[in-house]
């Protein structure tokens, strides 16, 4: 027999979920080997992400049966506030289980998704934001631009040729590409070749500008767009998520990129950040005369006067 009444009865508002919610997947096992550093590479994710991401959002992480170390961390940021939405599964469901519960269940418009691995710059969700509702028939946003494999942005190419403008060079800095390419655990020998070899596609439209491609690891898109794909069959944990980006294309959905690189893909440590610090030591200490003569139009003009110089004593 119930006793009084329920007192939910006489709650007036309920809280709303922010538009966006970025829903990050997660997965470590245990705390040595390979995974030894993921722990650390999770807590700098998530610091990135907060960090000036341009708008707001709230965050969905969904555990994928990792190790009570990792639950215990995740279960206290909840606790305290700086996760929304906890989901803690007993084992681990694979990428595509992951996504079957993530992108249905996400009460945002908009989901931004990433693995959790993911090193993000500042305006990183807005900027994705911004082309996912200029452009049209938007399938999904990556906060990168990196070299994806063309027979997987067809529908892009197809619809900017007759609606934008479409030029293909390489748009991708050398360094911006190789950077993406190592931490992939690639060699820079073998990059590039492949950098001289392929190239990337430019689309501009109403004055934003987008690469052509996108990829499964990171993505921004509109959750009505994602629940077309719903639900994923995958009898691997992993190897198999790009059937969402094939699907997509086939679709005849737009894949698209942000124009410079504001997600990073950090791996299972933290030596692409250690590099980055070490780079940025190295470039504290060198001179305010020497960064003067690395301006672009100074070395220009210097080096034809060097040549000049060469020239008049050995030619």
């Amino acid at each position: 027999m119930r006793k009084g009444q329920n007192p939910a009865k006489f709650v007036k508002d309920v809280a709303k979920p922010e538009r966006i919610t970025v829903a990050l997947l997660n997965y470590i096992p245990f705390l040595s080997g390979f995974y030894a550093e993921t722990l650390d590479v999770l807590k700098v994710s998530l610091e990135s992400m907060r960090k000036d991401a341009g708008l707001p959002f709230d965050l969905m992480i969904f555990d994928n049966g990792s190790c009570p170390e990792v639950r215990d961390f995740l279960v206290k940021e909840k606790e305290e506030g700086r996760i929304q939405y906890l989901i803690l599964s007993e084992k681990n469901m694979g990428k595509g289980g992951a996504w079957n519960v993530m992108l249905a269940g996400a009460p945002g418009e908009i989901i931004a998704y990433t693995d959790a691995d993911v090193l993000f710059s500042p305006s990183w969700l807005s900027r994705s934001v911004e082309i996912l509702e200029t452009f049209p028939n938007v399938g999904m946003v990556t906060a990168r631009p990196f070299r994806t494999s063309p027979e997987l942005y067809t529908s892009t190419q197809e619809w900017a040729r007759k609606n934008a403008t479409l030029d293909e060079d390489q748009f991708i800095p050398w360094e911006t590409f190789l950077e993406f390419n190592l931490s992939l655990g690639q060699t820079e020998e073998e990059n590039v070749k492949v950098y001289a070899e392929t190239s990337d596609w430019r689309i501009q439209y109403k004055g934003l500008t987008a690469l052509a491609g996108a990829s499964h690891w990171q993505f921004t898109a509109y959750k009505s767009t994602l629940q077309q794909f719903l639900p994923f069959d995958m009898d691997k944990p992993m190897g198999q998520v790009r059937q969402l980006d094939k699907r997509m294309n086939d679709a005849g959905l737009l894949r698209l990129m942000v124009s410079d690189p504001l997600a990073m893909n950090m791996s299972n440590t933290l030596g692409y950040l250690r590099g980055e610090l070490k780079k940025e030591e190295r470039r504290k200490k060198v001179g305010v005369g020497k960064r003067i003569l690395e301006l672009p139009p100074i070395k220009k003009m210097l080096l034809a006067v060097y040549n000049k110089i060469f020239s008049w004593y050995y030619s």
